[in-house]
């Protein structure tokens, strides 16, 4: 099967009251543990590259053990470009052969934000790639991206008409309370969901992408500080909050955290109890598995997606 781009994956997505998860990818057992995991349910994918992800491993790298993951699978992925800051690195992903950008003009003013959104559109589309935008700033850390909690700012309903008009994009990320990076809330978390009904009550169809949506595991948190690392306490986005966001307008759902700490707690695990190993094989096979189990869970029990292939 081919690469797909996100139209008819988010159509059927918001008809059946589920979200597509979008997992980052940086190297071969993340891209084989995430597609293991979905081929054992049937489940379709995005697999998000990060500007960061393809200074590291080289994008043409990527795109081929994305090709061999469609070839083992045959499942319908779609390939994702993360959190894209400026037109040219969304250009140069489109004709690289991604079938989905981001272009993220949040940072912006709204009227920038449109214009450059909709430079990207008309680009992509002429190619049949489809584009996310972003309206609202989340909180937090991921790769090159920082904000602050004083820079973060919840989406505006009144404004996400109008952005979705005027731009074309396919796809909106909103800020309903999410944050990236792995340290996100001290206390409870508090979505906006009040501010997610109002958008699909006016915009009824359009699906929603929500970032910053890592659980934090307290399992591989708990892992990591028994085996030497040194994380504080804090909680992801509680997954009942997530599958009911799911049930609503969004459509897609990002998790690279709880992937992250997955391999990190596995990693840390086989060197605590093998201090002398030193075959790459014998820790990374471990953390593969590992992110195959998580993902196995979010396809299931928290994205409902398994089955949708």
């Amino acid at each position: 099967m081919p690469m797909i781009n996100t139209v008819e994956m988010f159509k059927k997505a918001y008809e059946g009251g589920y979200a597509i998860g979008a997992f980052n990818v940086n190297n071969m057992e993340i891209i084989q543990g995430i597609t293991e995991a979905a081929k054992e349910v049937n489940a379709p994918l995005i697999l998000q590259v990060s500007s960061g992800a393809r200074k590291y491993a080289n994008h043409t790298y990527l795109m081929k053990l994305i090709e061999a993951a469609l070839i083992e699978t045959n499942l319908p992925i779609a390939v994702h470009l993360d959190h894209g800051d400026t037109f040219e690195l969304c250009k140069s992903c489109i004709d690289g052969g991604f079938t989905s950008v981001m272009i993220d003009g949040s940072h912006h003013s709204f009227e920038d934000n449109i214009a450059l959104t909709k430079r990207v559109v008309d680009y992509a589309h002429d190619k049949n790639v489809t584009v996310e935008g972003e309206l609202g700033r989340l909180a937090g850390v991921e790769d090159e991206i920082k904000v602050s909690s004083e820079d973060s700012s919840y989406t505006h309903p009144d404004e996400v008409q109008e952005f979705v008009a005027r731009t074309g994009v396919d796809s909106l990320a909103i800020a309903i309370g999410t944050s990236h990076g792995a340290f996100k809330f001290t206390g409870e978390a508090h979505l906006r969901f009040d501010i997610l009904e109002e958008i699909q009550r006016r915009m009824p169809g359009y699906p929603i992408v929500l970032h910053g949506a890592s659980s934090v595991i307290p399992e591989y948190v708990d892992m990591i500080n028994k085996y030497g690392g040194k994380m504080p306490g804090a909680k992801g986005v509680p997954e009942e909050m997530l599958r009911k966001a799911a049930s609503m307008a969004v459509c897609k759902i990002n998790i690279d955290s709880d992937l992250r700490l997955a391999m990190t707690a596995s990693i840390r695990r086989v060197f605590a109890e093998s201090p002398g190993e030193f075959d790459p094989r014998k820790y990374l096979a471990p953390a593969r598995d590992e992110i195959r189990k998580l993902v196995r869970n979010k396809l299931v029990n928290v994205l409902g997606c398994a089955g949708k292939a």
